[in-house]
């Protein structure tokens, strides 16, 4: 087991992407009119690629088409101090292909917010790295 110098586990990829595919919500990082932008989002594991579902038009989708981004997800109890953190980054991709888009409607991954979610933003994870606290 690998710690860093604050005394956290760190994580090898494959144990970052089992995490990020054990909770349903995370957090994308953007640029909106060259500022640093984050935004909650629910989203899903699709092997390895952050699938992310939102609304035609939204700020989210025309920031995060064909760009880096950053995703981050994490899970802590603040009663034991145990918790974990995993970061990713890589390029988003709108999808217009309706063959993926009817395979990505086909995913378990339902919009939270209300309106309508029909478009997708895929995420690869080229970069990835995750942090695990213990008490």
């Amino acid at each position: 087991m690998k710690i860093d110098a604050a005394g956290l586990q760190v994580l090898s990829r494959e144990e970052c992407m089992e995490l990020l595919g054990s909770t349903p919500i995370g957090r994308i990082v953007y640029t909106d009119r060259a500022l640093p932008a984050v935004q909650p989002v629910n989203f899903h594991l699709d092997g390895t690629s952050i699938v992310i579902r939102t609304g035609v038009g939204s700020k989210l989708s025309a920031a995060a088409g064909n760009a880096i981004v950053a995703f981050e997800a994490d899970e802590f109890d603040a009663e034991t101090r145990t918790g974990w953190s995993v970061t990713a980054v890589g390029h988003a991709r709108a999808v217009d292909d309706p063959g993926e888009i009817a395979r990505l409607s086909a995913l378990p991954l339902r919009p939270w917010a209300p309106g309508g979610r029909e478009h997708f933003i895929v995420v690869s994870t080229e970069q990835i790295s995750g942090r695990r606290l213990h008490h």
